[in-house]
């Protein structure tokens, strides 16, 4: 049960258990006052009564009334009292517990209001970015200390983040600069007339350590600025995205020895088109580089509701390891950073363009070996009159 369910619940049996005691000494109270009324006066009420009802009796006219009479007539007059008293209670002890449950279920909802807010900023914080704030308005009670601490609290968290993408955005940018002089400094020293084979030899294994620092680079960039979440969006096709990565990486697969096949549906979606084609690429990319030695395969799917799908061939893959493939600088077994097979980013990019969109990215293992990784964006609905998207 909800807390609001526990709330009613509890505050019903509590006023209906309160009510019931009420009752109880009540009728005992009321019993007791009829013993000790019922004396001469009550006589003297039930032989002038005639045939008037009184509490439900019709006493007779008792001009004569012997004590033996007027005792029956005495306790007659009691039991009258208080049946009724104990019928009209029961009606009041009904109505009072039903209004209770009711009022308490609507004040409740309105007493746990704040604390819904809170929830769904969590959540939105949580799915989303650190830059939602409660800013809970009312008086300065537990509720409203709770929120403002929570507000605090994503406060430090949103400057911590944002200095550690910053900081990696200006390192990355930093980086770029002499890379690319030393990639211009190789290359212009292995064209040289003169330079013996051991020369380019080193210059060509230069190259290559250059390149993956390049692609570490320019992942960290992707990867920090798809967390900043300052998105470029417009509506665009995740097929149409694929189709575009699958023909650039065709030499790729081709050197690899890997087929590439594709069942490219129209998956419509509003996004950023730079970090989704990046997203695209890297599963792509992804599917290339982890695959069988020989005789590899890649299958890349999309379609409705804005999702695109990469399953490809290779080893088998455990479902607890599926975790640390979504970890940056994660691999499976011994393959590590140095790896030609990429930086380690491929998959942590794409969880966070993702979630960036508020998408999400699920992987599945193949039990013959290989891996589904299927990415999902809130897709966007084609308006009947224009044909256009919303």
């Amino acid at each position: 049960m909800t807390f609001r369910t526990r709330l009613t619940v509890l505050c019903g049996l509590f006023v209906l258990g309160a009510s019931a005691a009420l009752l109880g000494l009540t009728y005992l109270l009321v019993a007791r006052s009829l013993d000790r009324v019922l004396g001469s006066t009550a006589r003297l009420v039930l032989t002038q009564a005639g045939q008037e009802p009184t509490f439900g009796l019709a006493v007779p006219t008792l001009p004569d009334s012997s004590p033996d009479q007027l005792g029956v007539l005495e306790e007659q007059f009691r039991s009258a009292i208080l049946d009724s008293l104990l019928f009209q209670g029961v009606i009041a002890f009904a109505v009072v517990g039903t209004v209770t449950m009711l009022l308490v279920w609507l004040l409740g909802a309105r007493a746990l209001r704040p604390l819904r807010r809170i929830t769904d900023t969590a959540r939105r914080v949580a799915d989303r970015s650190l830059h939602e704030r409660i800013a809970l308005d009312g008086p300065r009670d537990e509720i409203k200390e709770l929120a403002d601490t929570f507000d605090t609290m994503l406060d430090r968290l949103d400057r911590s983040f944002d200095g550690q993408r910053r900081f990696v955005a200006n390192a990355s940018h930093e980086l770029r600069t002499p890379l690319t002089m030393q990639r211009t400094l190789v290359e212009v020293a292995m064209r040289r007339k003169d330079a013996p084979p051991e020369l380019r030899k080193l210059g060509g294994s230069l190259l290559e350590i250059n390149d993956r620092h390049e692609r570490l680079i320019e992942g960290l960039l992707t990867l920090a600025h798809s967390e900043n979440e300052q998105l470029t969006v417009q509506p665009l096709d995740l097929a149409d995205l694929a189709a575009r990565v699958i023909e650039a990486a065709g030499t790729e697969a081709a050197a690899a020895g890997v087929t590439i096949t594709a069942d490219l549906t129209a998956a419509p979606v509003h996004g950023d088109p730079a970090l989704l084609e990046r997203a695209v690429q890297n599963l792509v990319e992804n599917g290339i580089r982890h695959n069988l030695a020989e005789g590899g395969w890649v299958h890349v799917h999309s379609g409705p509701p804005g999702t695109i799908s990469v399953t490809n061939s290779g080893v088998v893959i455990t479902a607890e390891d599926l975790p640390r493939l979504f970890e940056p600088f994660r691999r499976l077994g011994d393959d590590r950073i140095g790896s030609r097979r990429g930086s380690g980013l491929g998959l942590s990019i794409v969880r966070s363009v993702a979630n960036a969109h508020g998408g999400q990215v699920t992987a599945e293992p193949r039990p013959d070996g290989g891996l589904t990784v299927s990415l999902t964006l809130p897709a966007r609905i084609p308006q009947p009159e224009t044909g256009a998207f919303s």
